[in-house]
């Protein structure tokens, strides 16, 4: 068994500039993938503590449990690390299955397609909303 001390396995993490890294959260079950979001020290040390996903919002400048707002909550299941450290992938339940804010079940909804004929190129939304962000959040998103 590889034994590390608490400060060894974070430092493990190349964090950018910021002291944030990336983090990917996909369904344990299925495999798709939700989101992304990133994470500094004290969210990956709280997400691991209250096993749920917590992150830090850039927008906000603040840690941000997910499903705070909405009760779309991450329990986080498994913690994966990538090849390069710079990258974080968060294998999860996701409850209520609801991870966007705009009521979708993942965050990647939109595909591209190429131009064909006389349609341009476009992204084209795949999944609908299962919620609308106004039934979640009491105004639009």
């Amino acid at each position: 068994m590889n034994m590390t001390s608490a400060q060894e396995w974070i430092d493990a993490i190349a964090w950018n500039d910021d002291g944030l890294v990336p983090a990917i959260a996909q369904d344990h079950d299925s495999g798709r993938v939700l989101m992304l979001a990133w994470m500094d020290r004290t969210a990956l040390r709280l997400s691991l503590a209250e096993g749920r996903a917590i992150y830090y919002s850039r927008s906000r400048q603040r840690l941000w449990r997910k499903g705070e707002e909405s009760g779309h909550v991450q329990r986080l299941v498994e913690l994966c690390l990538d090849c390069d450290g710079d990258a974080l992938l968060l294998k999860v339940e996701q409850l209520g299955g609801i991870a966007c804010h705009t009521g979708r079940a993942s965050c990647f909804y939109r595909r591209w397609t190429p131009a064909q004929g006389d349609t341009p190129a476009h992204w084209q939304e795949t999944d609908a909303a299962i919620k609308s962000p106004e039934d979640i959040y009491g105004s639009a998103q």
